[in-house]
């Protein structure tokens, strides 16, 4: 029988934080649970910030959430839930990045916070002390990291693109509206 480690402890923890804080996000999305707004709600909020369609838009992010959350939490399947959980939170970092950084002002910090410990958990993998570890990491191997990592940063990079775009376009529109009067 081995023993575990401070670094199999400590990956835990972060797995069951970051996990549990990314699950219950997108159970808001998906079911409205903790007060979320649901598939609706959340779809209508995710059009107004320019991801369209909102809806597909709630359900992806959801589900990136939600799913990459569980997964990290349980420590299975590390590097495609780490990386689905990043590429959500990038997309949410975009919407608060015009806000500055901090939270309190409406900025991008929790969100890039919780990218980035996803990205690191999906890199540094789980530790012993997973569900990971425990199937012989059969869904997670070293190649694993790189391609769920550029798969995810590539569709990340063109869903955020449109994205800004839109938000850039409406902006604009808005301008010329108030100059035409």
């Amino acid at each position: 029988m081995t023993c575990y480690d401070r670094q199999d402890l400590g990956l835990l923890l972060l797995r069951l934080g970051t996990g549990g804080v990314l699950a219950a996000h997108g159970s808001q999305k998906l079911f409205g649970w903790f007060g979320g707004g649901g598939i609706e709600g959340t779809g209508a909020a995710m059009e107004a910030m320019g991801y369209s369609p909102g809806r597909q838009s709630a359900t992806v992010a959801g589900l990136a959430e939600a799913g990459g959350g569980a997964l990290l939490a349980l420590g299975l399947a590390t590097p495609a839930a780490g990386a689905a959980a990043a590429g959500a939170m990038v997309g949410a970092t975009a919407v608060h990045a015009p806000n500055g950084f901090f939270a309190a002002g409406g900025g991008y910090e929790y969100a890039a916070s919780l990218a980035l410990t996803a990205a690191g958990l999906a890199i540094t993998g789980p530790g012993r002390l997973s569900l990971d570890h425990a199937l012989g990491h059969a869904v997670n191997r070293g190649w694993m990291v790189p391609a769920a990592l550029a798969v995810t940063g590539a569709a990340t990079a063109v869903v955020v693109g449109l994205r800004n775009r839109r938000v850039r376009e409406a902006a604009a529109f808005e301008q010329e509206t108030l100059f035409d009067e």
